[in-house]
């Protein structure tokens, strides 16, 4: 039996009425879990996972509960000699590498290839090579599909040598990988997010091309927000109340101001679904000049309303994450097309 396919407000305590398919998955770089609450949602055993940043490992195990934790980067988990039996018969290996440098917003090829202190963890890394250690966990691991969510920057312009080269890779690892453009919000979820996803099954399974394509109507966020949307967040201060003041519903702020600054400030509209969530906050409601509250911010990510954030905000996790709805799709596929019919 598929699960039915969520679309509004949640609890992680509706997990239990979930028809289990007892396919398994392991989850690298997992945040607070959002892909994990997608696997769930469709059904599927999330066995744990690991996780480089000490914080965002409490906050899993606080709300997941995994058998399997490993609170340490992936590519000291690929020199491990005694992983469970149980991860080295996995259905799915899942994964979104932080690949920030490729991002359309950041500063792109003038960050690529060098060593950066990100948040996660508080560690120096090279955010480039991180993909590449995700794919030496498939080799090691060997499941039957791997999934690996990512920015869309990474298909767009100079960025495209490095998709070819993340194939080779999989190709060497023993897998065919098939890459997907979806937008979240065609998945359920009232936030236009557009993610590339990386697909790969391995090759001595033999399976047809998977094929994704969604469709959904789009959740305008007067309807996501219902029961909240007289709920605001922090106030703008007096200068970006004046550009609030001045932008549309559904513009940004540097529209109005005369360098073009304030890009990511935007003044949400209620009638579509909203712009893409960052972490680092800068949507506001239509209501009032404040920015989104944290229970908005959950009902745009499709995160639980019980998730625990264990004080820290929830729009910093939630803009890290995958929208749980959004994996729940891609999941459900994996399932129908590639993992039912291995049985």
């Amino acid at each position: 039996m598929i699960p039915q396919l969520r679309t509004g407000p949640w609890n992680l305590t509706d997990l239990k009425d979930v028809p289990q398919n007892n396919y398994k998955v392991f989850s690298t770089f997992h945040c607070g879990g959002g892909s994990t609450m997608g696997y769930k949602l469709a059904g599927y055993d999330v066995l744990g996972g690991v996780e480089i940043d000490p914080q965002m490992m409490k906050i899993y195990k606080n709300n997941h509960s995994p058998r399997h934790s490993y609170l340490m980067g992936v590519g000291d988990f690929n020199k491990l000699n005694d992983v469970p039996k149980e991860l080295m018969e996995l259905d799915v290996l899942d994964g979104s590498p932080p690949c920030s440098s490729f991002s359309m917003a950041g500063s792109r090829e003038k960050a690529w290839g060098k060593n950066k202190k990100f948040r996660e963890g508080q560690s120096i890394q090279i955010l480039d090579d991180l993909f590449f250690q995700f794919i030496e966990t498939a080799r090691k691991l060997q499941p039957k599909v791997v999934i690996a969510e990512n920015v869309k920057g990474l298909i767009m312009g100079k960025a495209k040598g490095y998709v070819k080269q993340i194939a080779q890779m999989f190709n060497h690892a023993g897998y065919d990988t098939q890459l997907f453009l979806l937008n979240a919000a065609f998945m359920g979820v009232p936030q236009r997010r557009e993610r590339t996803f990386f697909i790969a099954q391995r090759k001595d399974l033999k399976l047809p091309k998977l094929d994704l394509k969604f469709n959904e109507k789009t959740i305008p966020l007067s309807i996501a927000f219902e029961n909240i949307l007289d709920e605001h967040g922090r106030p703008l201060t007096p200068l970006k109340r004046g550009y609030w003041n001045k932008a549309k519903p559904g513009e940004s702020f540097s529209k109005y101001h005369p360098k073009g600054h304030y890009f990511n400030e935007i003044k949400l509209s209620p009638n579509t679904p909203s712009n893409t969530l960052p972490a680092v906050g800068g949507l506001c409601t239509w209501m009032s000049p404040h920015y989104l509250s944290g229970n908005q911010a959950n009902r745009i990510q499709t995160f639980p309303e019980d998730y625990n954030f264990m004080g820290i905000k929830n729009i910093y996790l939630c803009g890290m994450s995958v929208p749980p709805f959004m994996m729940q799709r891609v999941a459900n596929q994996v399932r129908i097309q590639w993992l039912d019919k291995l049985k």
